[in-house]
């Protein structure tokens, strides 16, 4: 595993974390070489090293999706899923926020929480709140990567907003690493600019904090950059994935 942490690198991501410290997802290589390798976590797949058609071809029994997000260490491993997979791989843009300690301003997270507005209800997400996420697609990914409550419960972490008893947003952990989470925020259409994902954001953070737990945030567009440095983080860098369909 040291051998292929050291493949990995410094590459700042908490979803080759959890696989690298065996709490969730999975590695696999190329082997015999052992000179490339892979972090797959729900829909996200991480290649690293020297690039390998025979590992970014390869799809684990474990992957039951038909869509995955392929993100590459470098333009040679970026060249290689554009020529592996067509037109069947979407070239899109990311953005990576930066892991800051001591960063966050508790007072003001508290007024966000205290912005929510009448009529909804803020609270941690408990096993009736995940029952809700499992049956409401929109609200799926918050969580996908966690086969039991249980097992969410010993991992994961979150909050959710209800109105009148129905699940209408959400933040909660995608994924988990030793000293961490990767955060998944997510509102129904019909509740959007409403403040719920802010008001969610900051009490998902609050409660990280008061765990000890770092709250890592990851932005599929500029709209989540917004919301991320509203909350007090600092953006870092745009990076490139491709989002594979009939993967």
């Amino acid at each position: 595993m040291k051998k292929i942490a050291d493949i990995f690198g410094q590459w700042d991501e908490t979803i080759i974390w959890s696989c690298l410290q065996g709490l969730m997802g999975e590695i696999y290589t190329n082997a015999p070489e052992d000179d490339a390798v892979m972090a797959i976590l729900g829909d996200f797949a991480f290649y690293a090293g020297k690039p390998s058609e025979k590992l970014l071809r390869f799809k684990p029994e474990s992957c039951k999706q038909d869509f995955i997000i392929m993100v590459p260490q470098n333009d040679k491993w970026a060249e290689l899923i554009e020529k592996c997979y067509g037109k069947k791989a979407k070239k899109v843009s990311r953005y990576a926020i930066k892991k800051e300690k001591d960063i966050f301003d508790k007072c003001k997270l508290q007024q966000a929480v205290l912005q929510l507005p009448g009529g909804y209800e803020l609270k941690l997400l408990e096993e009736d709140d995940y029952m809700l996420c499992q049956k409401n697609r929109w609200a799926n990914d918050l969580v996908s990567q966690f086969k039991s409550y249980n097992s969410y419960r010993k991992l994961g972490l979150g909050v959710v907003v209800l109105k009148d008893g129905e699940l209408v947003a959400g933040a909660s952990s995608y994924s988990r690493y030793n000293d961490g989470i990767e955060i998944e925020v997510d509102t129904r259409e019909d509740h959007r600019r409403k403040g719920l994902a802010y008001a969610c954001g900051a009490k998902l953070i609050l409660e990280c904090l008061e765990r000890g737990l770092y709250p890592s945030w990851d932005a599929q567009n500029m709209w989540s950059v917004a919301l991320a440095e509203k909350l007090g983080y600092h953006y870092s860098h745009e990076y490139t994935a491709y989002e594979v369909s009939g993967y």
